[in-house]
C-alpha cells in the first residue's frame, strides 16, 4: 500500500529519485503522470496514487502527453515478494508473449497457465495478456514521441502483428490515437535514439571503469560517457551506444536493430545490462548495516550486465582460475577467431560457432575446451538452455560459473560470490567477518561493494 503522504511530499517536491516507483491519478482531467510532471500540482482531493502505470490504466486514467509516463524508469522486477510473478513479468517484458502463448509461458515458468493467470488478477487485476499488450501500447507511446518511425513500423516494432490490431489496442489502453501522439515527420531508417531513464543516484564513474576494463575490442566500445557493443537477438543482429546524461538521469541511448520486431526485448535488455531499473536507494539502506562496520558504502553502484546468459557462461569458463587481464585476452581471441562480421565489428560467437571449434587458437587446457564445447551443446540441445538449475550437469561447470552467470548474465540481485578470488582478497583486509545473509535480497550489490574495495 501507498503512503498518501509519502507520495504527496514526493509529488510536490518533483524528486527524481521517485520517478517511476508511483504515478499521480489526477480525477478531475482522467490523466496520470510522473512525479516529475512539470505541469501545475494538483489539489490534494482531487488526486490517487497508484503503484504502476498499468494500475493507473485499469482505473480508467489515460497518460500524460506532458511528462510520458512510458519513458519513467521502470519498477525493479523483483520488488513484489512472489518469485514467479517476478520472473512472468520479466519474461513479458522481454516478448514472451509476441513470440509465444500463455501456456509456453506457463511451461518455462513451472506452473499451470490457470495459475499463472490467478498471480496476475490477484496482485495486478488483470490478466497475463492485458499485462503484455499494455506494455506494448507504452511502448510504441515512447516510439512515436522519440521517434520518426512511420506508425506502421512503431506497430511492428511494438510487438504487433497488424496495424488495425494495434490502432484499436492503442485505443483502447490509451485513450488516445497514434496520430494524436505523433507530432513529427516520419523516417524508415533502422536506426533510432531512445532516451532511457533511471533513478538516481547513479555511479557512472564506476560502471564505466568496470564495463572498460572487460570491453573486448571490435564488439564493444567504452568511453568517459559511453558504452555500446553490437549484439544478437533471436537472429536479429544490431548495435547500440548508450550516452550518459547524468543532468537528466538518462541514458541517450541509439540502436540501429536489422529486425524492429523485436525492438522492445532489446530495450529491455539494454535497460538491464546498464541495470536502470533498480531501486538503488531501498537497497543500499538494506545492505548499509551489512558493510559500515567494515567499510563506508560506496552510493550509486550499479550491477554491470552481459548481453545473455551464453556469453556470461562463456566468458566465466574463459576466467575460472585466471586473473581478469587474462580472462580478457581469452575472450578477445575468441570473439576475433570465431566471432561473425559485421562490418569493422564482431558478433558474439554463436553456440553453434563454439561446439564446431577445436579451440587450438586459446592456450588452456583440453578439459576447459571441452567445457566449452559443452556448454555449446547444451544450448543446442535444451528448449530453456538459460535455466540455470541444469548447468551443474555440465562438467567444468561449478557454483562460482553459475553464481557470475546468475550476477551478470540475468542480473538477479541476490548472488554472494563468497567463492570468488576478488572477493577473498577484499575481505583479506579485515578482521570482522561479515554477515551476508544481512544483505539478502540484494547480496549481487554486496558483492560489488567488496569488488570496489580493490
Amino acid at each position: 500500500m501507498l503512503d498518501s503522504k509519502v507520495c504527496q511530499k514526493a509529488r510536490l517536491s518533483r524528486d527524481p529519485r521517485f520517478d517511476g516507483k508511483f504515478f499521480t491519478a489526477v480525477k478531475t482531467t482522467g490523466i496520470y503522470c510522473r512525479t516529475i510532471c512539470p505541469v501545475y500540482p494538483p489539489k490534494e482531493k482531487n488526486v490517487l496514487y497508484f503503484p504502476s502505470a498499468i494500475e493507473a490504466a485499469n482505473a480508467g486514467y489515460r497518460p500524460c502527453l506532458r511528462c510520458r509516463p512510458d519513458s519513467a524508469p521502470g519498477s525493479p522486477a523483483w520488488k513484489g515478494t512472489n518469485a514467479t510473478l517476478d520472473r512472468a513479468i520479466r519474461l513479458i517484458d522481454e516478448g514472451a508473449l509476441q513470440d509465444g502463448s500463455l501456456e509456453q509461458l506457463a511451461d518455462r515458468l513451472g506452473i499451470t497457465d490457470r495459475y499463472l493467470r490467478r498471480l496476475f488478477d490477484k496482485n495486478l487485476g488483470i490478466s497475463p495478456k492485458t499485462y503484455a499488450l499494455y506494455q506494448q501500447c507504452l511502448f510504441a507511446k515512447q516510439l512515436l514521441h522519440q521517434t520518426n518511425l512511420p506508425i506502421i513500423q512503431v506497430a511492428f516494432a511494438s510487438g504487433f502483428k497488424s496495424l488495425r490490431r494495434f490502432n484499436d489496442c492503442f485505443k483502447t489502453h490509451l485513450k488516445l490515437t497514434p496520430s494524436q501522439v505523433r507530432k513529427k515527420g516520419q523516417s524508415t531508417s533502422n536506426i533510432l535514439q531512445l532516451n532511457l531513464y533511471y533513478r538516481p543516484p547513479y555511479d557512472w564513474k564506476s560502471m564505466q571503469r568496470f564495463l572498460a576494463k572487460r570491453a573486448i575490442g571490435k564488439l564493444e566500445w567504452c568511453d568517459e560517457t559511453s558504452y555500446g557493443r553490437t549484439f544478437n537477438w533471436l537472429g536479429s543482429q544490431g548495435h547500440f551506444t548508450a550516452r550518459h546524461d547524468s543532468a537528466k538521469n538518462r541514458f541517450i541511448v541509439t540502436i540501429a536493430l536489422d529486425d524492429l520486431s523485436h525492438l522492445k526485448a532489446v530495450v529491455a535488455n539494454i535497460r538491464r545490462v546498464l541495470d536502470m531499473n533498480v531501486d538503488i536507494q531501498a537497497i543500499e539502506s538494506d545492505i548499509e548495516g551489512c558493510i559500515c562496520p567494515l567499510f563506508p558504502l560506496k552510493s550509486g553502484l550499479r550491477l554491470p550486465g552481459i548481453w545473455s546468459s551464453f556469453e556470461a557462461g562463456v566468458r566465466a569458463i574463459l576466467g575460472q582460475q585466471i586473473s581478469v587481464v587474462a580472462a580478457h585476452e581469452l575472450v578477445k581471441i575468441l570473439v576475433e577467431a570465431l566471432g561473425s562480421s559485421m562490418g569493422d565489428n564482431k558478433i558474439f560467437p554463436t553456440p553453434e560457432r563454439l561446439a564446431e571449434s577445436d579451440f587450438d587458437f586459446l592456450k588452456i587446457p583440453m578439459s576447459r575446451k571441452q567445457t566449452l564445447r559443452n556448454l555449446a551443446h547444451h544450448y543446442l540441445d535444451h528448449n530453456t538452455p538459460d535455466d540455470l538449475s541444469t548447468w551443474h550437469k555440465l562438467q567444468g561447470i561449478g557454483p562460482w560459473t553459475i553464481g557470475y552467470v546468475q550476477m551478470r548474465g540475468q542480473s538477479d540481485p541476490d548472488v554472494y560470490l563468497d567463492s570468488d578470488l576478488g572477493v577473498k582478497n577484499a575481505l583479506q583486509k579485515y578482521t570482522t567477518a561479515i554477515n551476508s545473509d544481512m544483505a539478502a535480497p540484494w547480496r549481487s550489490y554486496l558483492t560489488l561493494q567488496l569488488w570496489n574495495q580493490l
